[in-house]
């Protein structure tokens, strides 16, 4: 049972809700006290009207009724002290203020309305993100893995911000990216990524052939957003909208008895190797164009090896973790923060950025931010 007063918008809490409700009686009281001590040329009537236009901002079409009628009686009680109901400039003032509830409170109607839909827009994407973001498993062979999803807004679920991983005959795929745009159409880009990937990711297939099947499968979005069956645009206007559809990508194969990394970079951040109390981003020389761009003058897909052994650390990121930034407008410095950071655990290492984040973002990211963590173990006997 919601524990916040009846009629209150859910986003207050139980003393807000209060403190807001006494606000609008608080004035009408003293309204109401001061014009009548005023001189008889002095009315504070009119003021009146502030307590349910208030009201209505945060409070339901119940209580906004409720406040506009308690004004209403208050205005009575001024007029039949200070003179009578039938005095011709309480008599309007009196209407004034019942039309101004009446209005109100049919705001206050369209408000409720409009918050009861996003609430349940917000349940929708909340069961798509568990549907099309699964979660990470903890162990995958001598891997350890952790992971955090962190929206740009509370009330916001998923972006289009990916991760996966899935374990093949010789050792572990994962995969993570940044879908461009935001709402519905980045996590359908999102999610037919993600299909194309836990599809072919478990096959043994080189990872050349597994980014031409996740190239297909943001090709295969954009035909589905033209709506036409072979891809062409309907107008002239939506093919360079079309275009402009791709998704940042980072693929990696960590085989269970090599101590290598080999990945594929399509136009993602680097990952962040942590070594004994160092911190190396993992550029590649050889970066692919995100998923979505490629052509057939684009160069043939590089897969690049790097080291990784017992011990060590890889984070992988989105850029909304790069891209936030402080008061003063600065990014975020993600390889220093690593460099201060003296744990050994996956899901505290994310549990301190994620801390960290919104300790520097002022508690408020500009975009939506994955991070995943994988640390490698020693091989079981």
């Amino acid at each position: 049972m919601d524990p916040r007063p009846r009629g209150i918008a859910p986003r207050l809490s139980r003393r807000g809700g209060r403190l807001l409700l006494a606000a609008p009686f608080a004035l009408i009281a003293a309204v109401t006290v001061v014009d009548i001590l005023s001189p008889p040329e002095v009315h504070l009537g009119p003021f009146l009207i502030a307590a349910p236009a208030v009201t209505a901002s945060f409070a339901g079409p119940r209580m906004t009724a409720f406040v506009g009628a308690v004004a209403v009686l208050a205005q009575a009680v001024v007029a039949i002290v200070r003179t009578s109901l039938t005095d011709l400039n309480h008599t309007y003032q009196i209407v004034a203020l019942i039309l101004i509830s009446v209005i109100a409170t049919f705001f206050a109607h369209l408000r409720e309305r409009h918050e009861s839909k996003v609430t349940q827009l917000r349940s929708i994407a909340q069961a798509a993100q568990s549907v099309v973001l699964r979660p990470l498993p903890h162990r995958s062979g001598p891997l350890r893995i952790a992971s955090v999803y962190l929206a740009a807004e509370e009330e916001a679920q998923m972006g289009g911000d990916l991760y996966a991983a899935t374990r093949t005959a010789s050792g572990t795929r994962l995969l993570i990216g940044d879908a461009r745009g935001k709402g519905l159409d980045a996590i359908s880009e999102a999610s037919l990524v993600l299909g194309a990937f836990r599809v072919t990711a478990g096959r043994e297939t080189e990872l050349p052939e597994l980014i031409g099947h996740l190239e297909a499968g943001v090709g295969s979005a954009e035909g589905h957003e033209r709506g036409d069956a072979d891809g062409a645009p309907e107008g002239p206007g939506e093919a360079d909208e079309a275009q402009e559809a791709f998704v940042t990508a980072l693929v990696l194969d960590i085989p269970d008895h090599e101590p290598v990394v080999r990945l594929v970079n399509c136009g993602h951040p680097p990952p962040m190797l942590l070594r004994q109390g160092r911190v190396t981003p993992l550029d590649s020389a050889d970066s692919s164009p995100p998923l979505g761009l490629s052509d057939v003058h684009s160069p043939a897909v590089v897969v690049e090896s790097f080291p990784f052994d017992v011990g060590d650390v890889l984070l992988l990121y989105t850029d909304g973790v790069v891209e936030a930034r402080d008061h003063d407008r600065v990014f975020y410095p993600l390889a220093e923060r690593l460099q201060a950071w003296a744990g050994d655990d996956p899901q505290t290492l994310l549990g301190h950025l994620r801390d960290d984040l919104h300790a520097y973002a002022g508690g408020h990211l500009g975009d939506d931010a994955a991070l995943v963590a994988v640390e490698r173990l020693a091989p079981e006997p």
